[in-house]
């Protein structure tokens, strides 16, 4: 089977990417299943209930998040009713909403595993994202053997380092939230997918989907500085990722890298 992970969704310009551009790009690639971060798809940072079922309708079967997945209040009723929206799974205990889903596939109906994972370097404070995936995974793997792992962190490193813990019991290990596609797609020797950062699905002419006048003035200035999401042609970066149903192992992955105009 074929998955899609879209990494990060930035405002109202990568929403509407994604109406127009994941219809196609399912019906074009036969892909069965697809996740997307979300946590920045509500004005730039965050997500509200509308931004997550706009995403949903535009054929997006889970959504991710992040540390951002706080920033709008009314998100959290929204969590309480709606498992398709995941928090990362190792958040305090008590918060809102799930870090892990189990959905059926689009043609198949195979079910595919959906976890949710946040880092703690240069990040706030989490609990252990390596012992909340071996507890998460062993769980996930009782009601299916594909399974799709979003690592939300800034270090390269300690993304790596769950690639390369979970290789050989997750299908796929894709990095999210520094918005800069990498390219060291890999299936790892026990036949785990992995890409360090799946990039963004935001304007391109922009840093990082925010107006680059505003992030340069801080940069230079230091100074407070109300970011917006940039206009324009939107860059939709991600990864196909095709899994043997039977036994969970990543045969293939490749990196996304579509336009979408204004």
């Amino acid at each position: 089977m074929r998955l899609l992970f879209l990494g990060d969704v930035v405002g109202r310009p990568g929403r509407r990417a994604l109406r127009t551009l994941l219809p196609k790009l399912i019906a074009r690639e036969k892909v069965e299943f697809v996740v997307a971060n979300g946590e920045n798809a509500s004005g730039g940072k965050g997500i509200d209930p509308e931004g997550a079922e706009e995403l949903l309708d535009a054929g997006v079967d889970v959504l991710t998040s992040g540390n951002h997945i706080w920033q709008h209040m009314a998100i959290v009723d929204y969590m309480r009713d709606n498992q398709r929206l995941l928090r990362p799974l190792n958040l305090p205990r008590g918060v809102p909403g799930v870090g892990m889903v189990v959905r059926p596939a689009r043609r198949s109906g195979q079910p595919v595993g959906v976890l949710n994972l946040i880092g703690r370097v240069f990040m706030g404070p989490a609990d252990c994202p390596f012992q909340g995936a071996e507890a998460a995974i062993e769980e996930l793997r009782r009601q299916t053997p594909v399974i799709v792992v979003d690592m939300h962190c800034e270090a390269t490193s300690e993304k790596c380092a769950m690639g390369r813990f979970l290789d050989g019991r997750a299908s796929a290990v894709i990095g999210s939230h520094t918005h800069v596609q990498t390219a060291d797609d890999a299936i790892l020797p026990g036949g785990t997918a992995y890409l360090t950062d799946a990039g963004m699905c935001g304007p391109e002419a922009s840093v990082l989907g925010v107006k680059t006048d505003q992030v340069l003035r801080r940069f230079l200035t230091q100074m407070p500085t109300r970011f917006e999401v940039a206009t324009g042609s939107v860059l939709v970066q991600g990864a196909l990722i095709d899994v043997d149903e039977t036994t969970g192992r990543a045969t293939a992955i490749q990196r996304v890298r579509e336009h979408v105009a204004p």
